[in-house]
């Protein structure tokens, strides 16, 4: 289906998905790995699911796991997956805005990969400073984002690169914006909050360095 010239994100993301039978790689997000293996599973939130590689990772790992993305389409694969990988009893994915969405419960882990949107914008830091709601006490809050502009050959985020061109002008968060946006009390610790590298195999055995920005606190 063609993509409308001037569609809502939420259009723009479902279209997306449905016309690609697979978007991302499937694979754990490497800052929510290496975060998420140092803690006592619990209950988790992946604001901006996709199709759900990180909510799968994280049940597999003992988390209990909700998933949320705009696309009815990656939700609904999301569940498809957990099903077929025998986790649909330790995960729960919904198709939501984030903007308005309420979870009705908090979570000892939220995170946020890559909440990103281009061409169409999202009210990301809106999102994000909600988000900071949904974190039970003693829990965590995650955000990972491209400092950079990523490569053609990340093959975790590969679908965002037909629209390349489109990056023109798109301001990259560090990680002093994001806390920033947080807008966090005292009763917030800021546990790290700084660029880390990244590398990317290429499909020719090179690797490729990119540049994430991470953000983690944690509610007192």
């Amino acid at each position: 289906m063609p993509i409308d010239a001037e569609p809502s994100a939420a259009t723009y993301w479902e279209q997306r998905y449905a016309d690609e039978q697979r978007m991302w790689s499937g694979r754990v997000n490497a800052v929510l790995a290496d975060v998420a293996a140092q803690l006592v599973p619990g209950t988790a939130l992946d604001l901006g699911c996709g199709e759900g590689g990180d909510v799968l990772w994280l049940a597999e790992q003992g988390w209990t796991a909700t998933g949320v993305d705009l696309s009815p389409t990656a939700a609904a694969r999301g569940d498809a997956a957990a099903a077929a990988a025998g986790l649909d009893t330790r995960t729960r994915f919904v198709a939501a805005d984030l903007a308005t969405w309420e979870p009705g419960e908090r979570f000892d882990l939220v995170t946020a990969s890559f909440l990103q949107s281009w061409p169409v914008e999202i009210p990301r830091e809106a999102i994000l400073r909600r988000a900071t709601g949904f974190v039970e006490s003693g829990g965590h809050l995650l955000v990972t984002a491209h400092a950079a502009a990523p490569h053609a050959h990340d093959h975790e985020h590969a679908q965002e690169h037909e629209h390349e061109h489109e990056l023109d002008g798109y301001r990259f968060p560090t990680p002093e914006d994001d806390l920033r946006v947080l807008d966090l009390d005292a009763s917030w610790e800021v546990v790290a909050a700084e660029l880390r590298p990244r590398a990317v195999p290429r499909d020719d055995g090179s690797v490729h360095e990119l540049l994430d920005s991470v953000v983690l606190v944690r509610r007192a």
